[in-house]
């Protein structure tokens, strides 16, 4: 009944902050999930609509801190490894560089937090405490997003590698 009364406004909410269709629909999606969970917070003496409104708004700007965030890391790491790459030899420039476009790729297809805690450990060497810290959640949790980071990228490299022999 919720989804159904407020879909389009969440929806036009998350839409201005993605600014695409589908990472809207995706974030609408986040949001009423988020919603079911903190309803029991709700003060029936305040205006429902405006309370809902600011969960959702809240839940975006928390997204977008984290994409903003992790795109300028990434932007550094690739600015970092390119600077490293330019003393080699051209032909080691050139795959270092589809070496990094391949693992980016695939970090891309892991979900957002993992992909965030995976880049913070293994790519940026943050300790499990400082991701914690940054992303609010246990230290056990960072650990176990790690820990299934590298197992999802690991099986997307291995099918990237069997996919390229097969050509």
């Amino acid at each position: 009944m919720l989804v159904n009364a407020y879909a389009k406004r969440v929806f036009n909410l998350a839409y201005q902050f993605a600014g695409s269709y589908q990472e809207a629909e995706d974030m609408t999606q986040d949001i009423f999930l988020k919603l079911y969970g903190t309803l029991s917070k709700y003060d029936v003496r305040r205006d429902f609509t405006a309370w809902l409104l600011t969960v959702a708004r809240n839940h975006l700007i928390d997204a977008y801190r984290r994409t903003k965030w992790e795109k300028t890391s990434r932007d550094e790491f690739d600015e970092h490894g390119l600077a490293a790459g330019e003393s080699a030899d051209p032909e080691a420039g050139l795959e270092a560089a589809a070496s990094r476009k391949i693992i980016w790729d695939s970090l891309n297809l892991l979900s957002p937090d993992i992909r965030m805690a995976v880049i913070l450990r293994d790519i940026q060497d943050k300790s499990y405490e400082e991701i914690a810290q940054m992303a609010g959640v246990p230290v056990g949790t960072i650990k176990s997003r790690v820990n299934r980071g590298r197992l999802q990228l690991a099986g997307i490299l291995k099918e990237n590698k069997e996919s390229d022999h097969d050509l």
